[in-house]
């Protein structure tokens, strides 16, 4: 049976961790399950998460019933307005027609949440696919209730003939002093014009959105992620279209026009074992005062390029960045991979004390191969990344044979995420278990209850690391194809 939506909004589920009856991981809050049914998606799957928080409110979304060949059945969502004390689920009405019988879309992908303050709605960002994968929009579903329901899709972008969309991402312009307080942005990539990176901005709570703009330079990349300055700049880190390297660029005036491109840095990256789908696009967050964090994975400080770090780089601009540092993981020796990094900062914080929270994924052993189990941990930064705490693990070991199989690998998600929630960070990370309901697989949304807020012996970043890749370019394997679209 399929999930039915009402015209308006789908029906919503209070969840708690006593209502759920399977056995879940010690310490972990299941709160989006893959409740769809049809035979042409894998179930239970859901992946790829995104999350946001805005008071005492926290909305995370993720692809459920993943393909194996791109997208997912639905986009499933989960709200808590308490701080994590109860939690209510749904999925995205009338994108695809498992819930809408005259919707052409097979399938959807790419979920990303967002806040408008000044119209006070939740936005969900959205790529509906064709039966043939083609990605002929960019969608919205907005809330105008915190987060509990959601309306029907509103169009961001339409293709022109010969494009076709990939890895949308949105954000507000929360600071009131800003000149274009409220505007939203949209940024994606047009595959069917090498990767052109795009950007379309909304000055209405997201009901209506400006015709997409591109780069100064008209520049290629893929999995931008836009954070807007308290003065209303925007600066959008992304990667480049062959996922060698990360690159950002900027809008002064509101989304009107945008500029070139520039070179964050290179971005060597190590294929994790296991079949597993992972490339070096990067998590990109803001401190209070406007300054930029951006991480991704990769192998510059591993001899031969081995296995990946967590890296980050800095900018007050977007213009300029720092060299990139490595997050204290363990050592550069210790034979561990991390990968699929989601980078959260304490919005209240600044300067030489802000507090950064980064969720990921790691190997206890890169050369795993076909033994490869997955855990997922969360470390913290309490001084803007000069110290980091001891890694704090979430879930796992898991097998990599317990989640979602796609066409590009075994499947958690290309992208994650960590949001601060008052005074505790929740990273929302996909977890395998072994299925008891039937199901091929049983593959949920977790977040640790109660959050997480680090105190304690802390490490210096980078203090001896020394780097040993320079030269990138043929060190990943899985570059994309004209096939073979991160959705």
């Amino acid at each position: 049976m399929f999930l039915r939506a009402s015209a308006v909004a789908v029906v919503t589920a209070a969840i708690s961790p006593a209502a759920i009856a399977r056995a879940e991981p010690a310490g972990l809050t299941r709160i989006i399950t893959d409740s769809f049914s049809n035979s042409t998606s894998q179930h239970a799957t859901a992946v790829e998460p995104d999350t946001f928080a805005f008071g005492n409110t926290f909305v995370a979304t993720s692809q459920a019933g993943r393909f194996f060949g791109g997208g997912a059945s639905g986009i499933a969502y989960a709200t808590t307005r308490d701080s994590g004390a109860t939690w209510t689920a749904g999925v995205l009405p009338n994108i695809t027609f498992r819930q809408l019988a005259s919707s052409p879309f097979e399938r959807v992908s790419d979920p990303s949440v967002a806040y408008d303050v000044k119209h006070g709605v939740w936005l969900i960002s959205s790529i509906p696919l064709l039966p043939n994968r083609h990605v002929p929009k960019v969608y919205v579903s907005r809330s105008t209730n915190g987060g509990t329901t959601f309306g029907n899709p509103i169009t961001v972008a339409n293709a022109s003939p010969g494009s076709d969309f990939d890895k949308n991402w949105t954000a507000c312009d929360n600071h009131p002093s800003s000149p274009f307080y409220g505007n939203c942005y949209t940024t994606f990539d047009d595959s069917g014009n090498g990767d052109r990176l795009k950007v379309s901005t909304s000055t209405n709570g997201g009901l209506t959105w400006g015709s997409a703009k591109n780069t100064a330079n008209n520049a290629t990349g893929i999995g931008g992620q836009p954070v807007v300055k308290p003065g209303g700049t925007v600066i959008i880190p992304a990667a480049n279209a062959s996922i060698t390297s990360i690159i950002a660029f900027r809008s002064t005036n509101g989304g009107a026009t945008w500029s070139k491109t520039v070179r964050v840095a290179s971005a060597p990256s190590h294929d994790p074992a296991g079949s597993l789908r992972s490339s070096p696009l990067p998590t990109a967050e803001i401190d209070a005062s406007g300054k930029v964090y951006v991480a991704w994975q990769d192998c510059r400080f591993r001899s031969s390029c081995s296995s990946n770090d967590i890296v980050f780089s800095k900018s007050t601009t977007g213009t300029t960045w720092t060299s990139p540092k490595r997050v204290p993981i363990g050592t550069t020796t210790d034979g561990t991979d991390h990968f699929i990094p989601g980078i959260a900062v304490k919005p209240s914080t600044s300067g030489s004390t802000a507090k950064l929270g980064l969720t990921y994924y790691s190997y206890a052993t890169a050369a795993c191969g076909s033994t490869c189990r997955l855990k997922a941990a969360y470390i913290q930064s309490n001084n803007a990344g000069a110290t980091w705490s001891a890694p704090v693990t979430l879930a796992g070991p898991f097998s990599v044979d317990l989640i979602a199989n796609t066409s590009q690998g075994r499947m958690v998600g290309d992208y994650i995420s960590t949001s601060w929630l008052g005074s505790k960070a929740f990273g929302a990370v996909a977890v395998g278990q072994a299925p008891t309901n039937g199901t091929a697989f049983d593959e949920g949304i977790f977040v640790r209850t109660g959050g997480l807020n680090l105190t304690g012996r802390f490490t210096n970043s980078s203090r001896s690391d020394r780097v040993a890749v320079r030269n990138n370019f043929a060190l990943h394997a899985n570059r994309r194809t004209a096939v073979q679209r991160r959705r």
